[in-house]
């Protein structure tokens, strides 16, 4: 896989009114400065709290950006994409492609369903040591 986002994620539109401290989030990404491998993308690095996209709660750092007010984002550089943001009006209509919540290599399945090899090998270890307690206490009471 090229490390760009599955096409199968789900595509959302949010229409968002500029505030007094813009659209309030910030972005990473574009043709000249790639943030996922072979993908000239634009996505989300941080939603402000108090900002137009905190408060309405549906853009999530992670999201891809595909579009604003039906410019096509994909393909432009990073500055071309600031620029778009900062003419876009009071109201803007972004299509979004939302983060994909499970690993990119094949599983559909959400991250918390799925531990590192470390962690289930550390599970093993303390589940062991309290069996061993267990049995210790249950032999010396024999």
């Amino acid at each position: 896989m090229n490390g760009s986002l599955d096409t199968s994620s789900k595509v959302e539109t949010i229409r968002l009114k500029r505030g007094p401290a813009g659209l309030g989030f910030n972005i990473v990404g574009g043709l000249d400065q790639q943030y996922v491998y072979n993908d000239s993308g634009i996505y989300v690095s941080k939603i402000k709290e108090d900002g137009a996209a905190g408060q309405d709660g549906r853009l999530q750092e992670g999201d891809k950006i595909l579009s604003i007010n039906g410019a096509v984002l994909e393909g432009r550089t990073h500055k071309a994409v600031v620029d778009l943001f900062r003419t876009a009006g009071e109201e803007v209509e972004l299509h979004i492609q939302k983060k994909e919540s499970h690993h990119m290599n094949g599983s559909t399945g959400s991250e918390s369903e799925h531990q590192s090899p470390a962690s289930i090998l550390g599970l093993l270890a303390v589940l062991t040591g309290a069996a061993a307690i267990l049995f210790y206490i249950y032999r010396r009471r024999a």
